[in-house]
């Protein structure tokens, strides 16, 4: 195999020149990659993705993105539904987001994720009661302005 030393694409030892690259330089071989410190492509990275995690919406998604990036885990976030064909033939399914990340942060990503779930419950519980509180007060304002007498 010969490989670019610029992009780092594989092509059969028949091809002398990358076609990937502006100025399409020449191939390589294996050993002139390993002379200048290159690495080849199948030495990059041997991370598996696994699923950490669902997003029901593009906002929970992107809180996901932000959390597991600071804690600097590697992420891919990945439509799990997406086309024509899905809209056709099941009509009212909601979108979804996949989160994935390397196997070997899963078990610390998918904790992560749970707690900023059961943050975003609570959050949605304490703002739906503060909503009904808020109404509340606003009934009893309207109720306390309708029994007093006209002002003249």
């Amino acid at each position: 195999m010969r490989y670019c030393a610029r992009c780092g694409s594989e092509y059969q030892d028949s091809v002398v020149n990358c076609t990937d690259c502006p100025n399409h330089p020449p191939l390589v071989s294996s050993d002139e990659m390993r002379d200048r410190g290159l690495p080849l492509p199948h030495e990059l990275d041997d991370h598996r993705f696994v699923k950490a995690g669902i997003a029901e919406d593009p906002v929970t998604a992107q809180v996901f993105e932000d959390v597991l990036n600071e804690q600097h885990i590697p992420l891919i976030v990945r439509p799990g539904r997406s086309g024509v064909v899905d809209e056709l033939t099941t009509g009212n399914l909601l979108p979804w987001w996949e989160i994935l990340v390397p196997d070997t942060f899963q078990t610390r990503a998918a904790a992560l994720l749970e707690e900023v779930k059961i943050q975003g419950l609570a959050t949605a519980d304490e703002a739906g009661r503060a909503a009904e509180e808020e109404e509340r007060e606003g009934e009893l304002d309207r109720a306390q302005a309708d029994a007093a007498p006209p002002a003249f």
